[in-house]
């Protein structure tokens, strides 16, 4: 049951790996390309920092010319096209099941929408793919993984989730500004605790006859840029309808979009547990015209103590003692648990250079910078619970660039300035 679900986070970043890129026309940078294509492509450790020291030591080096080769993006090649049921993805040594369909109006030289989809409990991703491959139009990539018992909750569902749409970026022309999240029933529950999680990954989610515990709803505030589509029966009798209206409702507290559809509908087998084909159409057009916001100018980030990584141009680097989550997710419910004891962080770039924060249960935060968030011609203020923090100018630097980007691999996003922040303690 739902009470049983906690949340998880994980370090694995993901997008799509670039293997090759399109070389840029101007001569200087010809032969910088393959190594930045080469370094952000590397799975090694020790063959990422060869390649590093390689480019930095490269006379033409320097944060506008990796910038531009880094978002002149990837030549792709085509790849099979059409019901792709059955292939394996391997994560952490455990093989699982992936299905795809991709149009057969697919090419390599356009960029696609990515739905994910996750099935619920005793179903499996290739069931899922026959029954959303006909439902979304030739401007759609759909993967389908399986999950055993569809236990979308745990630590290395989630990474399954983030490793496939990871190795959609590597095979497919994938936009990364419309990758979207859905799952029905426990599928449902995965789609928001990897979204709520990841949410800067998502241009929307759409959880089905699904919701959230009591300990989980602090983290909808992480949905500030992430828009939600909601659907479920009233009738359910597996995840009662009032689940969702909770989360609706918390939504409308915070002043985030989202839509919440309720259905009357039965079906002979699943009762009212299940997802009508009436309710499609006007899902399909709500993805048609979501975009994610790359690089908003305020952000929300809850986390608990099991695992931090970026959040767009925000982390959490040291926290006071806070609730953490085990990797099951439902074997651990201590007291900091119970009272909802996490770490909060709102930042906002309120203009002149300036940034204010305000920080709950948090010891050390970064900030990751570029030329579209502030001027770095100018001094930069960061304020941090009323306090100054900083004050100063700052220096882009490729190696951080790079090292962001490798990270990340998200081309509309990065980072060549990374500033960590003490917070200072409040005076008796």
């Amino acid at each position: 049951m739902i009470t049983r679900v906690g949340c998880v986070l994980v370090s694995l970043l993901v997008g799509g790996v670039a293997t090759s890129f399109a070389e840029p026309s101007t001569p200087t940078i010809d032969g910088l390309a393959p190594l930045v294509a080469k370094y952000l492509g590397t799975e090694s450790g020790d063959e990422s920092e060869r390649l590093l020291e390689t480019i930095l030591s490269h006379q033409d080096v320097s944060v506008e010319t990796v910038s531009q080769i880094i978002r002149a993006g990837r030549t792709y090649q085509n790849q099979p096209v059409g019901n792709l049921p059955g292939e394996q993805i391997v994560v952490r040594g455990q093989t699982y099941q992936l299905s795809w369909f991709i149009p057969p109006t697919y090419h390599a030289s356009k960029a696609y929408a990515l739905v994910v989809c996750l099935h619920g409990f005793g179903f499996s991703g290739e069931e899922y793919l026959e029954r959303w491959r006909t439902r979304l139009g030739e401007d759609y990539l759909l993967a389908c993984p399986t999950y055993p018992s569809g236990a979308w909750f745990t630590r290395r569902a989630e990474e399954l989730v983030l490793e496939t749409i990871r190795q959609a970026g590597q095979r497919y022309h994938v936009d990364p500004d419309r990758v979207f999240l859905t799952g029905m029933s426990n599928g449902g529950i995965g789609a928001w605790l990897i979204g709520m999680h990841h949410a800067p990954l998502f241009a929307g989610l759409a959880p089905m006859a699904s919701g959230l515990d009591a300990v989980l709803m602090p983290f909808l505030a992480n949905l500030q840029h992430t828009p939600v589509y909601m659907i479920h029966g009233t009738k359910d009798q597996v995840m009662p309808v009032d689940l969702s209206r909770s989360i609706s409702q918390e939504l409308d507290v915070l002043g985030y979009p989202h839509v919440y559809r309720e259905h009357q509908r039965e079906h002979p087998m699943a009762g009212g547990h299940y997802f009508p084909r009436e309710e499609l159409p006007d899902l399909v057009d709500w993805f048609n015209r979501q975009r994610r916001e790359p690089l908003p100018t305020s952000l929300t980030l809850v986390r608990d103590g099991s695992h931090f990584h970026p959040f767009n141009w925000v982390r959490l680097d040291s926290t006071d003692p806070i609730a953490a989550f085990s990797d099951d997710l439902v074997d651990k419910r201590d007291e900091r648990i119970k009272r909802r004891v996490y770490a909060r962080l709102d930042a906002s770039i309120v203009g002149n250079n300036r940034i204010e924060v305000k920080a709950e249960h948090i010891q050390r935060y970064s900030l990751f910078l570029n030329e579209q968030l502030i001027d770095f011609s100018k001094p930069l203020t960061v304020v941090t619970n009323g306090r100054l923090s900083f004050e100063g100018t700052v220096t882009p630097s490729v190696e951080t660039l790079l090292r962001q980007a490798r990270l990340r691999q998200d081309p509309a996003r990065l980072f060549s300035v990374h500033l960590t922040i003490a917070v200072a303690k409040p005076t008796s």
